[in-house]
């Protein structure tokens, strides 16, 4: 299945986490299923390519966002890429079908422990819930949306055995052949 992973953090270099989980799916590199694009990397700017991002979400059947929580969203370069690429005409409504069929994925990093992620937590939201506008757009555009993938707890007391093993699952995860 091919993949296009798009990975959004303002300042990946700075970001021990999601830095790690790109380094680990860069090893996967040789696999032609799997194309990765750091989107801060590729539009500094912040001025898309729009028809150029439009033709790697056509070439794959599987898309990944991969970012940090920020405000229960994402940071706002996806947003953005959301906006101008996912548009009228091309992926919704009339003659908009380009994302039909495929499967979306929410790949992210969550500075709060998981237990903050429930009713009773101080969230009082779970992830899924925090998420429902990812999923919301992946059933307007005609998408599955599949079971996120999620790290809690990288604000505080995340060892680097902790992260290393999480990357390694990541990889497997972004390379495995998904169940939505």
């Amino acid at each position: 299945m091919n993949t296009l992973v798009l990975v959004a953090h303002p300042d990946l270099d700075a970001s021990r986490v999601n830095r790690t989980l790109l380094d680990a799916l860069l090893t996967l590199h040789d696999s032609e299923d799997i194309t990765v694009r750091d989107l801060y990397a590729a539009y500094p700017d912040g001025r898309i390519d729009v028809p150029a991002e439009q033709a790697l979400v056509e070439a794959s059947q599987r898309i990944i966002f991969q970012f940090p929580l920020y405000w229960y969203s994402s940071p706002s370069l996806l947003h953005q890429w959301l906006s101008e690429v996912l548009v009228d005409g091309w992926a919704y409504g009339n003659g908009g079908r380009k994302m039909a069929d495929k499967l979306i994925n929410v790949a992210t990093t969550i500075g709060s422990p998981a237990e903050s992620y429930t009713a009773e937590g101080a969230v009082g939201f779970t992830i899924d819930q925090v998420l429902v506008p990812f999923a919301a757009t992946a059933v307007f555009v005609g998408s599955t949306f599949g079971e996120p993938f999620t790290i809690f707890g990288v604000a505080e007391n995340y060892s680097g055995d902790q992260l290393e093993a999480d990357a390694k699952r990541y990889a497997e995860w972004v390379q495995d052949s998904p169940q939505n």
